[in-house]
């Protein structure tokens, strides 16, 4: 009976300890770094974030330079080409992911070297151009002004003769995010039918365990709050810090399919495969979300890694990440938007 118990209320699967010591340093500078007034000390936190610099010179395969989209917000992205052994698909043309990075909208950037390495690790493995957005961060700015980021960068490249990559496939187009990143990929995406593009075509929504909620508590937050990185306390910090001032947490930039959800049916919204970890205590909302795809009768999957913590993908020690860039491999080569038949 104890040993059910104690299996019941495991909140974390055993990890290595490289992974747990980053897991706890960054989880220790987030929360030293946020303030009760839902305002966060930038100096602080930046003792803890490490940048990386952009190397026009090929690291382990994979080129990187920085674009500035427009200075009056500081919103520029990190561009990943693959370089040497780099075999193109479909016509010598590689498919381009823009990606959004995590951090509960508050935290990281696209040059933080954990999404340097990774976003330098799927340009490699998945043999595609990855452009990485630095958008604005709450609660200094709030929603919706990283929607509005991402709507501007994908207008950036429709329209960006001369500086992208002439093997860059345009009408390969995915958007792709973790964590609030996810978030902003799925919003981007449905942003992105205000706008007729000249060349890109967006063809599918690649969701790493991305940040939703809501007022109700689900079975998967009670049950792993504790959980490694993410806890019920710091979610609803960042939904606070990042919602309009007033609003709780059944607005539709998280609440999705909420009450106060805005209806998708009409829309093009293109097909969504959705990353989901056992040890996620966002799971469920991510579940919600897959499901609430299909009741609106859009293309949608999920793919779950039952060990998985939240940010798996971010520690090459972990079995998963394996596996997980396998299935995102599968899906880039494809060259249609039924993305979840291709990956499953």
């Amino acid at each position: 009976m104890i040993e059910i118990m104690s299996q019941k209320c495991r909140v974390s699967p055993k990890l290595p300890w490289k992974v747990r010591f980053f897991v706890s340093t960054m989880s220790f500078a987030v929360d030293i770094s946020r303030r009760s007034n839902f305002t966060v000390n930038r100096t602080l936190m930046n003792l803890f974030d490490f940048k990386s610099s952009a190397s026009q010179n090929s690291v382990n395969g994979v080129k990187s330079s920085d674009i500035v989209v427009d200075t009056s917000c500081n919103l520029w992205f990190r561009l990943y080409t693959p370089t040497s052994n780099a075999t193109a698909d479909h016509g010598g043309t590689f498919p381009v992911i823009v990606f959004f990075h995590g951090g509960g909208f508050s935290f990281m950037a696209a040059n933080s070297k954990p999404y340097d390495d990774f976003c330098r690790r799927l340009a490699r493995e998945l043999t595609a151009i990855i452009i990485s957005v630095n958008y604005r961060l709450s609660p200094e700015h709030r929603f919706p002004s990283q929607y509005e980021d991402g709507l501007k960068v994908l207008k950036f490249i429709d329209e960006w003769e001369g500086l992208i990559p002439i093997n860059a496939n345009l009408k390969q187009c995915f958007v792709a995010g973790d964590s609030a990143g996810g978030n902003l990929a799925h919003h981007v995406a449905v942003k992105a039918n205000e706008h007729k593009f000249h060349n890109l075509k967006l063809i599918g929504v690649i969701a790493i365990q991305p940040f939703f909620g809501g007022e109700e508590r689900t079975e998967s937050e009670i049950k792993l709050d504790g959980a490694p990185l993410v806890t019920m306390e710091r979610s609803d910090w960042a939904w606070k810090a990042f919602l309009p001032q007033g609003s709780d947490r059944d607005h539709p930039a998280a609440n999705v399919f909420g009450p106060n959800a805005v209806d998708i049916g009409d829309i093009n919204f293109p097909a969504t495969i959705v990353f989901v970890g056992g040890f996620d205590p966002l799971q469920d909302w991510q579940k919600r979300y897959v499901e609430g795809l299909k009741k609106c009768g859009k293309e949608a999957s999920y793919v779950e890694y039952p060990n998985a913590i939240h940010s798996f993908y971010a520690y090459p020690e972990l079995p998963e990440l394996l596996c997980s860039s396998t299935r995102l491999a599968i899906l880039c080569k494809s060259n249609n938007a039924s993305m979840a038949n291709n990956v499953i």
